[in-house]
């Protein structure tokens, strides 16, 4: 009882579990080192520390102070458990003063003997020993009270010799209980073997995983890095192109301020030389005496701005600038036009996949379609190729890629060769390749840019069909995937490139690309790494 009380005064309110490097809070209250520290770390955000026992509140988090005592004390207290959780495994029967370990049991007494008793023990057959054994009654037949000694193979039970001879088991076969044990774990090895197995193909599979983590921790610790130095790039490039442009500023306005200032002097000086004039000429008006105002010189000459052929003293420099002596804006303009392509190769395609090579798959091909030895250029043809008849060949005028996309950002490019119909778009593996829904573009599984009679657009979805207000001039497209985002774009390889149309959809297979062609050509082209997506 004083070993339970004991150990209740050992736990931890926290843990529940015998204190570990015991530490005091200032209310008095011990809890684990790590246990408080974790509560305290939880209370940092609101800036308020309290007990976790009797919610004694702390401005500040409140040091912890090791209770040097309580922590001999549960040392010691584990140390105890230990040694009598060694002694009380098996104790001897008859050692009754303190616990001695037992080295056999009897069967027949049901007891357990140390060295000392097992000595003095009946050597008689009936007494049958064994090891340690604190269940010895299981050992013993409920019904007769004797040996288990059997194993009825059709029962699967452990039996005694009365249950053999003349009990419920009698006339079935029977073996030892060594022999059944034998065989037992001969069974046991042959699982214990396919065990290995499995777990030699677990730990294959679990290397196989971790090498594909590895390998994608990689991948992206390479991509941030190059973002990171394209980025760090970018931003040298504006800082470069701000300087160049802010200098020219400044140099232009240095090289059109210059003359104008000169100029000005030059006007300030004239001008003052006429309010002179001005203030001479109203003094002789205002004069009263004809001999004075006669005596004087006469200065019409000089100031009648009719008779003036031009202003020496200012080299005709009162003219007034004109327009190209104005800032010299085309070059400013060709600078930052600079800028706004690396603006665009900040919006190109970084995050856009190298363009796969997509082939055509032969094996889906309608018979009317010839197919490339490349496998990247699909004609129509009168005459039918002589392929055999399978559940994947279209019946129409079709054809799909080989490889399907199923995550990432991809592109490929398109350029149709003569005139004719002809269908570019994706479509989902489990499309219909028979019936009047097998056309892409005319179910829910494709999607697709549609080129008709008498150079017509349109793009189209399950049979819903969306027209183009301007016209189409250009025979070659891109269609771009952004499968994640859910969305496949179709854009018009023209100067500059023109989107033409973005479908959005939650996309639940993979997608493939898809050609129908009929009285034209169509070939995939590759595209480029850096593709400059249209603003």
């Amino acid at each position: 009882m004083a070993s339970a009380d004991l150990r209740e005064e050992l736990l931890c309110s926290i843990c529940l579990s015998t204190y570990t490097d015991p530490v005091m809070l200032r209310c008095g209250h011990n809890f684990c080192r790590v246990c408080v520290g974790r509560v305290l770390d939880t209370q940092d955000e609101s800036g308020v520390y309290s007990c976790p026992q009797c919610r004694e509140e702390f401005q500040e988090q409140p040091a912890l102070m090791r209770n040097l005592y309580l922590h001999n004390v549960a040392e010691r207290f584990l140390i105890t458990q230990q040694e009598q959780e060694e002694i009380t495994g098996i104790c001897c029967t008859y050692c009754v003063d303190s616990p001695v370990p037992a080295v056999r049991s009897c069967l027949h007494c049901e007891a357990s003997l140390c060295d000392k008793h097992l000595r003095v023990h009946s050597k008689s057959p009936e007494h049958v020993l064994s090891d340690p054994s604190t269940s010895l009654e299981k050992r013993k037949c409920s019904v007769h009270k004797k040996i288990l000694e059997y194993y009825c193979m059709e029962d699967a039970a452990c039996i005694c010799v009365s249950c053999s001879l003349i009990g419920k088991h009698n006339g079935h076969k029977m073996e030892s209980l060594d022999e059944a044990s034998n065989n037992k774990k001969q069974k046991l090895r042959n699982v214990f073997q396919k065990l290995i197995t499995k777990r030699e193909e677990t730990e294959e599979r679990v290397w196989s995983l971790e090498e594909r983590r590895r390998k994608a921790q990689e991948k992206a610790a390479g991509e941030a890095e190059r973002v990171t130095a394209l980025c760090t790039d970018i931003r040298r490039r504006v800082d470069d192109l701000e300087k160049k442009v802010l200098s020219e500023i400044s140099r232009q306005e240095k090289e059109e301020s210059l003359p104008l200032s000169a100029l000005i002097h030059q006007l300030e000086i004239k001008k003052d030389e006429l309010s002179r004039e001005m203030r001479h000429i109203e003094e002789l008006c205002n004069m009263t005496d004809p001999l004075t105002v006669l005596l004087e010189p006469d200065t019409g000459d000089l100031c009648d701005p009719e008779e003036e052929g031009g202003d020496e003293d200012t080299g005709g420099h009162d003219k007034q600038p004109h327009d190209g002596d104005d800032l010299d804006v085309a070059v400013i303009s060709h600078t930052l036009h600079t800028l706004c392509e690396v603006i665009s190769g900040i919006r190109s395609g970084i995050y856009v996949e190298d363009p796969a090579d997509i082939l055509l798959d032969v094996a889906t091909a309608n018979n009317n379609v010839l197919i490339s030895d490349d496998l990247k250029t699909a004609t129509w043809t009168e005459e039918e190729q002589k392929r055999p008849e399978t559940a994947e060949r279209f019946q129409d005028y079709q054809v799909m890629s080989r490889r399907g996309f199923t995550s990432g950002r991809h592109y490929w490019d398109v350029e149709s060769r003569r005139s004719g119909w002809w269908r570019v778009g994706m479509c989902y593996p489990s499309i219909d390749r028979r019936g009047g829904q097998s056309e892409i573009g005319g179910n829910n599984k494709s999607w697709c840019l549609w080129r008709y009679n008498n150079n017509q657009y349109v793009v189209t979805h399950d049979s819903e069909v969306i027209r183009f207000p301007d016209k189409i001039s250009s025979d070659r497209f891109r269609i771009y995937l952004d499968y994640e985002a859910g969305q496949l774009s179709f854009y018009e390889l023209c100067d500059p490139i023109r989107h033409l149309h973005t479908f959005t959809a939650t996309f639940s297979e993979p997608l493939h690309a898809a050609l129908y062609i009929l009285d034209c050509s169509i070939k995939i082209l590759r595209g480029s790494r850096i593709w400059k997506k249209p603003l």
